[in-house]
């Protein structure tokens, strides 16, 4: 459906986007994942034929959009981070405007777009008086009005409260069963909720690309084994207790929580695929130290976000 090949795109002397490519499949719902500044948004707009890339070329089921732009607009149905919306404008009134700009009926697309989008309590009103939460489900009524074959929407959720955040995450999954999405965003919790597919971008570049659900066994790094323990007159007597265990790859005093009142946290990075706990309170027993905490800690998508992207400062 979507075919992006050594997309790059400068700004001056700066270069925003720096050799991408990536295929996305008819019916994938995948999100674009980087810390800001990253070149996610810069991605979406030369997907969308918004911006014209340095180099590299952008296909949409098999047309160039350079040359093919008005066509494969036709396609693609984007929301931007800001929705730019006609605040002065009554719901009703505005998307009646952008159905007749399509070339679309009012009377048939309106009623359809108010029960997809949960806009029916909202006609009536202004747009300038909505909560963001309404103003963003306007904009997904604005995207989806052209029928699209693929929605690309950037930062969808950005700036919502915790309730509006999970009506309109509810809503792309909904949007999604039926259509192409790419999702650009820095939350990761939305990324591992909502898509199928994760592709990182750091500098510019991508760092990643993967499945969501195979993400974290492909960049797997070591375990961690939290442990909280009494009876140690020192966090260097705790950590003497740990020393030589099989498969244990290295001893930090977690930082967090501070040794008190003889208590002492450790943080136990261990190889993956191997156990240590059984040994781990085994040793503790023998030396009559109780234990207070002990929890084994996955590597997670934040971070394996972090790993990938540190280091990344710039603006685009």
């Amino acid at each position: 459906m979507i075919e992006a090949s050594h997309l790059c795109r400068d700004f001056g002397d700066f270069r925003a986007v720096d050799d991408v490519s990536f295929s996305i499949k008819t019916g994938e719902i995948v999100g674009l994942l980087g810390p800001n500044g990253a070149g996610k948004t810069t991605t979406m707009r030369m997907i969308t034929g918004f911006l014209a890339p340095t180099s590299g070329t952008v296909t949409v089921d098999g047309l160039n959009i350079k040359g093919n732009a008005t066509a494969v607009k036709r396609k693609i149905g984007y929301m931007p981070e800001s929705a730019p919306l006609y605040g002065d404008m009554i719901v009703e009134d505005y998307l009646t405007y952008i159905a007749e700009m399509y070339g679309k009926n009012p009377g048939e697309k309106l009623p359809l777009s108010a029960r997809l989008c949960g806009i029916g309590e909202v006609m009536d009103k202004n747009i300038s008086d909505l909560s963001r939460g309404y103003r963003q489900r306007v904009g997904l009524a604005h995207a989806l009005m052209n029928d699209p074959e693929i929605l690309i929407l950037d930062e969808p959720t950005g700036g919502l409260d915790p309730n509006q955040i999970g009506e309109v995450r509810a809503l792309i999954k909904e949007i999604g069963k039926t259509r192409t999405v790419i999702i650009s965003t820095h939350i990761l919790s939305e990324v591992e909720m909502l898509c199928d597919r994760v592709i990182i971008i750091a500098n510019g570049k991508i760092t990643a690309d993967s499945p969501t659900g195979d993400l974290q066994t492909r960049f797997q790094q070591n375990t961690v084994v939290k442990l909280t323990a009494g009876g140690c007159a020192s966090f260097s007597e705790l950590a003497g207790i740990m020393e030589g265990i099989p498969g244990v790859v290295s001893l930090k005093q977690d930082e967090d929580e501070p040794g008190a009142d003889g208590l002492f946290s450790i943080l136990i990075s261990v190889e993956s695929g191997k156990e240590v706990r059984p040994e781990i309170f085994s040793r503790l027993a023998a030396a009559n130290r109780p234990v207070y905490e002990m929890t084994l800690r996955r590597n997670t998508l934040e971070d394996i976000f972090r790993t990938l992207t540190v280091g990344n400062e710039n603006e685009a």
